[in-house]
């Protein structure tokens, strides 16, 4: 369980913004682009809900990608 734990963070979900680079969202997610809801605070999850629903109108597809500062 360990090594998953340490493979989840090590990458994230990346949400590229079409309208304004600023916009741009991240979330930890595991190799496949699996994001543990759960784990997300409130605030996060919503974020993270919303930028899935907006994919093609406001974000590109999102991507998975090495975390940075690992």
């Amino acid at each position: 369980m360990a090594g998953m734990e340490s493979q989840r963070v090590a990458f994230e979900l990346c949400f590229e913004s079409l309208v304004d680079p600023r916009r741009n969202q991240s979330f930890p997610c595991d190799a496949g682009g699996h994001v543990d809801m759960d784990s997300l605070e409130q605030h996060m999850l919503r974020e993270y809900l919303y930028a899935r629903t907006v994919i093609g109108r406001e974000y590109r597809t999102p991507r998975v990608r090495p975390r940075r500062g690992n």
